[in-house]
């Protein structure tokens, strides 16, 4: 449900009231969103960056001394929880606390969580990575929210150029990040580079706090739909049931011995693979639901197994590329060894560079390029990157450390697949979802990614029994297969998906 405008004046960034001329600049706010989704991505990326190469070091260097696969998963579920718990993070904004406040409760739980981490101690990371994953998933969907609400109308055309902005602050602090907590982390100390996280979430904070003025105009404080008292006490009680249920749960297992790492992150994976299944599922069987949404829903189940695939390769460059860059890459550039976690600066880079390009080539090619069309070219180019990386491997198991421009070639292959999937995502998602869910729907796109995450952060524990080329390649290989299926059907895809077919190029015929 769209916000309604607030009734001390025209919507932000307009000069006058009804029939004044739209103003072409943007909303005040967005400055202040922007900057602070810059600072949040700051913190996350930067964190993400060191984060398996320090759970892998050993207690000597001031890591924690988990096994490679297991760090590996670790990093995995923990980017596979942030994106699952952006769907109720959401409705906690729509229903109890309103987007605004969401953002902040977020941004000050990230914060907490990123100090915890700064503090040395084993003690300190579970709970800090527990607060910044329930953090984010308050922070993530909300403040992406707050940006479309700048825009009091639908068909305002600054909206597509205000979230540009947005997510080009998204990969500008993408950027940054690795170079700073990174180079803190691996060359000064591990709980440094965390803290230079939690400044960089901290600043955010005060300047979203300190802009929070030029937001008053268009937002409001309050939910979209307040929960009512009958549904707050309900809410309460199955809060404080699942969470005795949890500490059960824990104890049975502490008790038992059966709580460790690899039990955690298998049991999450789980999660993040059975939670999207039976959102989609309970979705189709709705009755709510028509037949021709019913329809398209099918077609977009396919996309969203095309997407969790994408994720589950691409998304391993927090855990699996980034130590084939720490172990097994020379990172030598001009004469001066640059940190591991540098390397994560590269696809951001590259996002930089080419979504102008792209977005530029899909508006001329116009609707040659079908939705479906470009979930196989996007799987297809993935699936590529790892073949390179199957070849990179096998170079690297003679006991040689590989050029960088291996994992340079690789990012660049990669980010040319997410330009084809990923800006096209949200959008199909709103074309295709059922009317009587169509907010829930964004969050479903979410859960693609939570379940590409899952799946790709146990993947590299089977590189001691496969090898990591042989590892690399099959995961390449099915990737490739995936898209070809895909492009193969693209035509039964648009059909479910209800895309019409474009004309053709020849002037139209006569009678």
């Amino acid at each position: 449900m769209d916000m309604q405008k607030a009734p001390d004046g025209p919507p932000e960034g307009e000069p006058g009231g009804a029939g004044a001329r739209p103003s072409r600049r943007h909303p005040r706010g967005l400055a202040t969103l922007v900057l602070a989704e810059m600072w949040e991505r700051f913190s996350l990326y930067g964190m993400v960056a060191i984060l398996v190469t320090f759970l892998a070091a050993s207690p000597a260097h001031g890591g924690m001394g988990l096994d490679s696969g297991t760090a590996k998963a670790v990093e995995g579920v923990y980017m596979a929880m942030i994106s699952l718990l952006a769907l109720p993070g959401g409705w906690i904004a729509d229903r109890v606390t309103g987007a605004r406040r969401a953002v902040l409760w977020g941004g000050l739980i990230i914060t907490a969580g990123h100090v915890l981490l700064a503090v040395p101690g084993r003690g300190f990371v579970w709970p800090g990575l527990f607060l910044i994953v329930l953090g984010t998933g308050l922070l993530k969907p909300n403040i992406s929210a707050l940006v479309g609400r700048l825009y009091a109308a639908d068909d305002d055309q600054r909206r597509d150029a205000g979230y540009s902005l947005f997510y080009m602050g998204i990969n500008l602090g993408a950027v940054i990040a690795p170079i700073v907590v990174g180079y803190l982390g691996e060359e000064v100390d591990w709980h440094l580079g965390f803290g230079a996280a939690a400044v960089g979430m901290a600043l955010g904070l005060v300047q979203y706090v300190l802009g929070g003025r030029r937001l008053t105009a268009s937002l409001r404080h309050e939910p979209v739909v307040r929960l009512t008292p009958a549904e707050r006490t309900r809410l309460l009680r199955s809060g404080g049931l699942g969470a005795l249920g949890t500490a059960v749960l824990i104890l049975v297992l502490v008790l038992g011995h059966l709580f460790d790492v690899d039990t955690v992150t298998f049991v999450l994976t789980v999660v993040a693979v059975v939670v999207p299944g039976c959102v989609l599922f309970s979705m189709y069987r709705s009755p709510k639901v028509t037949t021709t949404e019913r329809t398209r829903l099918r077609a977009y189940v396919w996309l969203f197994l095309a997407a969790t695939l994408f994720w589950m390769v691409y998304d391993q460059m927090g855990n699996e590329l980034i130590d084939f860059a720490a172990t097994r890459t020379d990172l030598s550039v001009l004469g001066w060894h640059i940190p591991a976690s540098w390397t994560q600066t590269i696809p951001s880079l590259f996002v930089i560079a080419l979504a102008p390009l792209f977005a530029s080539f899909w508006v001329r090619r116009g609707r040659r390029m079908s939705t479906p069309l470009k979930f196989g070219l996007a799987l297809l180019l993935v699936g590529a990157s790892f073949l390179v990386m199957s070849a990179a491997a096998a170079i690297a198991s003679h006991g040689v450390r590989v050029s960088l421009m291996w994992l340079v070639g690789v990012y660049l292959i990669q980010v040319m697949g997410e330009m084809c999937l990923s800006p096209v995502g949200l959008s199909v998602t709103t074309k295709l979802a059922p009317r009587a869910f169509t907010n829930q729907m964004m969050g479903v796109w979410f859960l693609a990614a939570a379940t590409g995450d899952g799946i790709g952060g146990q993947l590299p524990r089977l590189d001691p029994v496969l090898g990591q080329s042989l590892n690399f390649l099959w995961q390449g290989a099915l990737v490739i297969a995936a898209g070809t299926a895909m492009v193969l059907f693209t035509r039964r895809l648009k059909t479910l998906a209800g895309e019409s077919t474009p004309p053709p190029a020849t002037a139209p015929a006569t009678a």
